[in-house]
């Protein structure tokens, strides 16, 4: 993952606070585009997910007063986007692992799985996982498959992402 400006630590700092006046949490932040084409995207979150248009408007509206006073992001025009992080919603903090365990998730990763101490056949090769997350701490994640273990350090991670299931068995 790239390194963000240092500005970007400003404005994540004030949208969590922002977002928190509106009983929402800052899930992420990205800031992408050239020239004129330039988006910062904010995606908020609660804690039950029932994030409203109401609340995407309230954070846009607070963040949006701070960066017209503060002229601190650089360059020419950008458009402002708040929503939510969606179904599957990508995951690159320990806290967004963390609040997944128990879930299907997709990892792609910066190398074989053995370099990280993965020694079964069937997975040492491997730089994706989809399974169900085990466990997540502040180092990195962990995830049981047919009794293999399988731990990967956040600073092994290319891409991951929550993987969307719908529950077929259920009767109405």
């Amino acid at each position: 993952m790239s390194e963000k400006p240092s500005w970007m630590d400003k404005v994540e700092s004030m949208a969590s606070k922002v977002a928190a006046q509106e009983g929402c949490v800052l899930y992420d932040i990205e800031f992408v585009g050239i020239g004129k084409g330039r988006t910062l995207r904010l995606f908020i979150d609660k804690e039950d997910g029932s994030v409203s248009i109401d609340d995407c408007s309230n954070v846009s509206k607070g963040i949006n007063a701070f960066l017209d006073e503060s002229d601190i992001i650089p360059g020419d025009a950008y458009n402002l986007e708040v929503s939510t992080p969606g179904l599957d919603r990508h995951l690159s903090k320990p806290w967004h692992f963390q609040k997944v365990v128990g879930k299907k998730v997709y990892i792609k990763t910066a190398k074989a799985l053995e370099t990280m101490g993965v020694t079964d056949k069937k997975w040492k090769a491997a730089k994706t996982v989809e399974e169900v997350l085990e466990s997540a701490d502040d180092s990195g994640i962990r995830f049981v498959v047919k009794d293999v273990e399988i731990k990967i350090p956040y600073g092994m991670i290319d891409k991951a992402k929550l993987v969307f299931e719908i529950n077929k068995g259920q009767k109405k």
